[in-house]
């Protein structure tokens, strides 16, 4: 009986272990599964992230290549056109910009003044211009004849007068060009004759009156007509050879005189393309712009003519 009751004990016991054992497969299987889910669950995570983070890095790379940042548009298709002009044109030309610019977002306009001999040097030396507006047809002629302008755009595009000016203020009786002659007129404000057009306009009347020797002793030579504006307006002169325009900008300077009928060529300003202009539509499309009746009516609010 000891035997049976021994050998069934020992039954119940294997069992017992077996049952155990099942029951930590069981355990060791779901344990396993959980971890495998974990890690499952981790590594889409990660996917997810790197996919997001991907994402996101192509936007950063896709808004540099396109310019773009938070909707703002690209400058790449912007225009800056270097238009060189005469000094003379320094009012007139500010408000055109700011008319043209208005209604060409994509073009910027920058303006270099400086007396009309000096741009010429400057595109003789090849600085970087698009258009050229002279006060005078030498200046345009001489760089048409070496092929530094584009011909076939150059047009006379405005007409000015040349007046003596005194100081407001001036004691100094002045009726016309003939009384710089007097031994009152100490100094006389003129543009450099070498490279300033108004100045050779002031020598070729003065000389045509037979009293250009005479004036220049007393001559105080300028780098532009707008130096010898403001000599006239400071009374550092006691008179000077400007523009009518140049004249109607400042109150401070009072009008003598025009110069005498026939005593010099018409005032002529004319404008083109230069022949190295990176730009040529777009500087062709503005050139268009200033010879409109819209861009005209602004030059003879400034005392401008249109050319004939």
């Amino acid at each position: 009986m000891k035997k049976y009751t021994k050998r069934i004990i020992s039954i119940i016991l294997t069992i017992g272990v077996l049952f155990t054992l099942v029951g930590c497969g069981n355990t060791a299987d779901t344990e396993t599964t959980t971890v495998e889910t974990n890690s499952a669950e981790t590594n889409t995570a990660e996917t997810i992230t790197a996919e997001t983070g991907s994402a996101e890095a192509n936007s950063e790379t896709n808004s540099e290549e396109t310019g773009t940042d938070n909707g703002e548009a690209s400058d790449e298709n912007s225009t800056e056109l270097i238009i060189l002009v005469a000094a003379s044109l320094t009012d007139v030309c500010d408000e055109l910009k700011g008319m043209y610019e208005a209604d060409h977002s994509g073009v910027t306009l920058t303006f270099s003044y400086a007396g009309s001999g000096a741009l010429q040097t400057q595109i003789e030396e090849g600085a970087p211009a698009d258009i050229f507006i002279s006060a005078a047809l030498k200046q345009m002629d001489d760089l048409k004849s070496k092929d530094l302008m584009k011909s076939e755009t150059v047009v006379n595009l405005l007409e000015n007068k040349v007046v003596l000016i005194t100081p407001s203020e001036n004691a100094i009786d002045l009726e016309d060009f003939a009384d710089v002659k007097k031994d009152d007129v100490k100094l006389i404000g003129i543009g450099d004759v070498e490279s300033v057009p108004a100045g050779q306009y002031a020598k070729t009347v003065f000389t045509n009156m037979g009293i250009w020797d005479d004036v220049e002793k007393k001559a105080n030579f300028g780098t532009d007509v707008r130096t010898v504006l403001n000599w006239v307006e400071t009374a550092a002169v006691d008179c000077g050879v400007v523009y009518a325009t140049d004249a109607y900008t400042s109150d401070k300077v009072k009008i003598v005189a025009e110069a005498p009928e026939g005593s010099c060529d018409k005032v002529i300003y004319p404008a083109g393309v230069v022949a190295a202009s990176k730009n040529q539509d777009a500087a062709e499309e503005f050139l268009d712009f200033l010879k409109s009746d819209e861009a005209m009516k602004i030059f003879e609010k400034y005392g401008f003519i249109k050319a004939e």
